[in-house]
């Protein structure tokens, strides 16, 4: 283990019951302007909580040329509302590009490699200026997720990963977005309860987990970024 995979691992243990603003604030004194922030600008509690800790923290957004109007604007609002840098990462060919290689709607037939090249691949070229990153990952929105730590090692990156809202729930998230006036995506109040790209995301029903819309009607639960 190298000393920043051992800092991890002791962090993890330590901050487990601490606030996501302390284990935010522990990220700033540690790593500075090595840590950065990563957001699907499904709302904007995390850069907000990264803003408090970090002023003009870099958040980095995936555009993946696939996202919603509603989600590209609060990407622009968030940049011009809060104490942050966002960083736009894109793929390295334009969807059109894709197409004439891969054939048109590579979504539909092979979603996976889909999201390699328009998510995958952009963020680990972006996080390359980066000693961690934080996310916005909760363990109650699916059971693959039930189990992340608030401070853990990505070993695909060679990176700490901090999730400092780990421990919250959707009310959590409501209450801190409504104590603070933080920025939510507008699909949010139109029956959307996780938004990534418009072809492979739709609206949930009652009682569904929050990212029972992302992929429906396929087994795919992750987009492999985490």
């Amino acid at each position: 283990m190298n000393d920043l995979e051992i800092l991890a691992a002791r962090a993890g243990r330590e901050l487990e019951q601490s606030s996501a603003l302390d284990i935010l604030r522990w990220a700033a004194e540690t790593f500075g302007a090595r840590l950065c922030v990563t957001s699907s600008m499904e709302d904007a509690v995390v850069a907000h909580l990264a803003s408090r800790a970090l002023p003009g923290v870099d958040v980095l957004f995936l555009d993946t040329g696939y996202h919603f109007p509603e989600t590209i604007g609060t990407r622009d609002a968030v940049e011009a509302v809060l104490d942050v840098r966002v960083r736009t990462l894109t793929p390295r060919r334009t969807v059109a590009e894709q197409d004439a290689e891969h054939g048109p709607r590579l979504h539909d037939r092979d979603p996976d490699l889909c999201c390699a090249l328009r998510k995958v691949e952009p963020l680990s070229r972006g996080l390359d200026a980066y000693d961690a990153w934080a996310t916005g990952l909760r363990r109650d929105e699916s059971p693959s997720r039930a189990h992340t730590p608030v401070v853990g090692w990505d070993e695909r990156r060679r990176k700490v990963k901090i999730a400092p809202i780990a421990r919250w729930t959707q009310d959590d998230v409501e209450a801190y977005v409504a104590e603070h006036g933080v920025l939510t995506n507008p699909l949010l109040m139109d029956g959307y309860a996780s938004i990534g790209c418009a072809p492979c995301t739709r609206r949930v029903e009652a009682g569904q987990d929050a990212r029972a819309g992302r992929w429906a009607g396929s087994a795919k639960t992750e987009c492999g970024l985490h």
